[in-house]
């Protein structure tokens, strides 16, 4: 026996539908799971036994993720489970690596340079075309290029797929500007991100030694979240497969949130098809939430492809599944040794199922009204013992960010925002800010709005908000935060006052020290969770956003929705404001609430003036 246990001490941990997962040992294997139905691990545990049986060769399994910090936690899972040789890498991690080792010997000399961002070429670029654009614009551009490139396409074919204009840019500009891009990096022998994809499957489909070298080299693939895959990434995984069968995927199609990028939940789902005698196994016992958000979650993917059926592991605690043992994770502690008898755990997870609230729905005056409402529930739920890290606030763009970091400021609640620049650390808002200072020293005799709309006409803002989405919408929306401040400005305050107002809270934004609320976009939400979650901004214009149009669009934003409800796992709550304060429109209920089946229920009379 070895210090981590015999072979089937490592699968006691998992439940029925795991322990099938773990024991397939041999693929093709598709998992379709269920967002806090433990397929983190199960992956891990099915490489862990594939090693520990000796079927894997550790050195000779790659498991693929899309994000550097998920790849961590595999790594740092398959170590604990004594599988720390296996490669746990991201796609581009993975190709960068290939394409460093046989440049050499291929082409000849060092692999070309990964530019670190689009931007600054792309500005040479525009500026060899005589276009004048501005930073959103380059940065949606640059979006194009990357969307262009992973769904396999060429610069006529964009010009064709009828993506519309960027920004002031017709299509037509818009192609032209990314050859001029392409010359550039051809003429300093430099490459972009997906270059490093593209460059990697090139070599392999016709350099048969390479492709012949790595084959030999890795023999087993696992892809994490491969709802997420690109018709690119796929090509490459499909490179690195070749005619082999060794494949294990998993993934969700209702948390596909990336289409926008490329991402094509189609791979999943017609996996079943395209393999014949692939073994499917779904997850969908969670461990995670209650069952009342539980069922939130399984009313609003109702009927959509690929959506799963969660039940909650806390009521077959109570009605009696013996052969559960995963269940200790509805604690949040998948990992954990339970330390009381299971029948105990049981009888008390189920008691507390049945007590757990249902999701709540609140509607507020206003922004501000609704921001100071959902400050003061987090302040009370960490005056009873909840954990700030616990807690967190969840919204569909950045810009809604600035008015609940202030109202948790005034309530005393340390927060820090994730996943994206903090609100003050944008370069618009940066600039916003020095602006306003500059300005504010010479006295003016004129309404605090103008003063401060003036300035922030001057850096590209208007009344109404740009068509889309893009660099150039979430620009606005971050000057169109500072706009609507003047609203919460004590009457009386000078421009001065206000100036400096500003910059005293953008001096205090820096990372707090202490344990604090998460706040974060619902895109940088995906796959973390959390005892307590406030969903914002319950709106049609927010969620879904007022730019989602088409039926596909609406079905992101109804996914987008659906990772932010499974991640709260005992208490959840949703909001809106009555009014718009700056645009001074009534924004109608998000469509979504009627899906969720949640009771709606005016928010506290103080809260709502």
């Amino acid at each position: 026996m070895s210090a981590l246990g015999t072979d089937a001490d490592l699968l006691d941990g998992l439940d029925a539908d795991q322990r099938i997962i773990a024991e397939a040992l041999h693929g093709p294997v598709c998992v379709l799971a269920g967002a806090g139905t433990g397929k983190t691990r199960a992956i891990t545990h099915r490489i862990a036994y594939g090693v520990r049986t000796g079927t894997y060769d550790p050195a000779q399994v790659m498991a693929l993720t899309f994000t550097s910090r998920a790849a961590n936690e595999l790594k740092g899972r398959l170590h604990g489970l004594g599988a720390g040789r296996v490669e746990a890498r991201t796609f581009h991690s993975a190709a960068l690596s290939q394409l460093n080792f046989f440049w050499p010997s291929v082409v000849g000399g060092s692999a070309p340079k990964v530019l670190d961002g689009k931007a600054r070429m792309l500005a040479q670029a525009a500026a060899s075309l005589k276009l004048s654009v501005d930073t959103p614009t380059l940065r949606d551009v640059a979006a194009e290029i990357e969307w262009r490139k992973v769904t396999g396409r060429s610069i006529e074919q964009y010009a064709l797929a009828g993506r519309g204009p960027v920004g002031r840019l017709g299509v037509e500009q818009v192609a032209d500007l990314q050859a001029a891009f392409e010359r550039l990096k051809d003429e300093r022998k430099q490459i972009d991100f997906e270059d490093v994809l593209l460059l990697t499957a090139g070599l392999l489909a016709q350099e048969p030694a390479a492709a012949m070298h790595v084959r030999d080299r890795y023999r087993h693939f696992v892809v994490d979240e491969y709802q997420d895959v690109s018709p690119l990434q796929q090509q490459l995984l499909e490179l690195w497969l070749d005619d082999r069968r060794e494949l294990c995927v998993v993934g969700d199609a209702s948390q596909t949130i990336y289409s926008f990028a490329g991402a094509d939940s189609a791979y999943l789902l017609d996996f079943e098809r395209r393999w014949g005698d692939a073994l499917v196994v779904r997850l969908e016992r969670d461990y995670r939430s209650t069952p009342p958000i539980v069922e939130a979650a399984n009313n609003l993917m109702r009927g959509r492809p690929g959506a799963l059926r969660l039940r909650s592991a806390a009521v077959e605690a109570d009605g009696g599944d013996p052969a559960a043992p995963g269940e200790a994770a509805i604690d949040g502690a998948p990992d954990a040794e339970p330390s009381e008898p299971r029948s105990a755990r049981r009888i008390r997870r189920g008691a507390a199922a049945k007590a757990a609230p249902d999701p709540a729905f609140r509607e507020y005056a206003d922004e501000f009204a609704e921001a100071r409402g959902v400050a003061t529930a987090i302040h009370a739920l960490i005056e009873d013992g909840l954990a700030p890290e616990d807690i967190a606030v969840l919204f569909r763009v950045n810009a809604q960010a600035v008015v609940i970091e202030q109202a948790l400021a005034e309530a005393g609640v340390p927060a820090r925002m994730r996943g994206s620049a903090r609100f003050f650390d944008q370069q618009e808002v940066r600039e916003a800010v020095r602006a306003l200072r500059a300005a504010a020293i010479v006295p003016a005799d004129e309404p605090l709005f103008k003063s401060v709309s003036d300035v922030l006409r001057s850096l590209g803002w208007t009344v109404e908000a740009p068509d889309g989405p893009g660099a150039l919408r979430t620009r606005w929306e971050s000057l169109n935060a500072i706009a609507s401040l003047v609203d919460r400005a004590e009457p009386g305050t000078t421009f001065r006052q206000f100036a400096d107002d500003l910059t005293a809270r953008a001096a205090a934004n820096h990372e707090p020290t202490l344990p604090s609320v998460t706040l974060a976009t619902l895109h940088s939400a995906k796959g973390l969770e959390w005892e307590a979650v406030f969903l914002l901004g319950l709106s049609e214009g927010l969620l879904p956003i007022t730019y989602a149009d088409s039926e596909a669009e609406i079905d992101e934003e109804r996914r987008l929705l659906y990772v932010g409800v499974t991640r709260a796992r005992r208490r959840l709550e949703l909001s809106r404001a009555r009014r718009n304060l700056r645009s001074r429109q009534e924004p109608t209920p998000s469509r979504f609430l009627a899906e969720l089946g949640i009771r709606t229920a005016r928010g506290p009379r103080d809260a709502a003036r």
